[in-house]
């Protein structure tokens, strides 16, 4: 009965020393990737996924927020096209403030 106790603490302190190490890593991880010397997105400035319509086995239709103008985009497995492009009255109220 002790070695079976000794063997589950073994166990259960190896999985708690691998849960901590991969929980560093990942914090690592993270803090390195907000080194990238990027400077902050602004909302305006964002890429905002409106919505997708499948119009086909791979094809799509897209429609993006971006810089205060909606942009649809043709999704094909050739590439993308720039359908139409307008701007957003919302953003015009927010740059005119």
């Amino acid at each position: 009965m002790q070695n079976l106790m000794l063997n589950l603490a073994s166990t259960v302190a190896a999985l708690a020393f691998v849960l901590l190490l991969a929980w560093v890593l990942i914090r690592g991880w993270q803090r390195l990737q907000g080194l990238g010397g990027r400077a902050p997105v602004e909302d305006g400035e964002a890429l905002r996924f409106v919505r997708a319509l499948p119009v086909g086995a791979r094809e799509r239709v897209v429609l993006l927020d971006h810089a205060g103008e909606r942009w649809m985009l043709g999704v094909t497995a050739g590439g993308i096209n720039l359908l139409a492009r307008w701007p957003q009255a919302d953003a015009k109220l927010d740059r005119e403030a």
